[in-house]
């Protein structure tokens, strides 16, 4: 992600706050992101020189005059003016994560070697709630390279208690 896209979504975040509005817009934000993604040639008609501003802006807002807001069609349109539609998906992260930031929410990416029981996933989202002050949302998933343990991601940290870093971390010790 990069500078541009936090500076669009931070600018977007601090109109939906003074409007209110801020769960909205993310929803609003999701649904052209996804039509965006689901139709990647559209993207490409947003974001080309050779077709006038006006009519890609215009086609824009015919297909999404009824489901987004003003601000957010704005919004869009000016990306396509700057020629930073390419932007749009970091910027929706971005936003997303304010959102979820402003609302005391974390995302957590588990990575266990086998699939955590529900019992261990309550523990554990317990623990990560009680460390970070936040609701936590989880996302587990299997990866038997780690051999056992978890490698949690989290608010930009990973906390590593995975098998296969404590046996790198004594191989590191022995080939000293």
């Amino acid at each position: 992600m990069n500078d541009l896209s936090r500076e669009y979504a931070e600018a977007l975040f601090s109109l939906a706050i003074e409007e209110n509005s801020s769960e909205q817009y993310g929803k609003e934000l999701d649904l052209v992101y996804n039509s965006l993604r689901e139709n990647p040639q559209y993207e490409e008609f947003l974001s080309s020189p050779s077709i006038p501003l006006s009519e890609r802006q215009s086609a824009f807002h015919k297909a999404f005059e009824s489901h987004i807001s003003e601000y957010v069609m704005s919004f869009v349109k000016l990306m396509c003016e700057k020629r930073y539609i390419k932007y749009f998906g970091d910027c929706v992260l971005q936003y997303k994560k304010m959102l979820e930031e402003s609302k005391s929410i974390a995302k957590a990416q588990v990575k266990s070697a086998v699939s955590l029981t529900e019992k261990e996933k309550k523990a554990l989202k317990e623990k990560l709630e009680k460390i970070s002050g936040k609701t936590v949302f989880m996302e587990c998933t299997v990866d038997q390279s780690i051999i056992g343990g978890l490698i949690v991601e989290m608010d930009g940290k990973v906390i590593n208690a995975s098998i296969h870093k404590h046996l790198n971390d004594i191989k590191d010790v022995i080939d000293k």
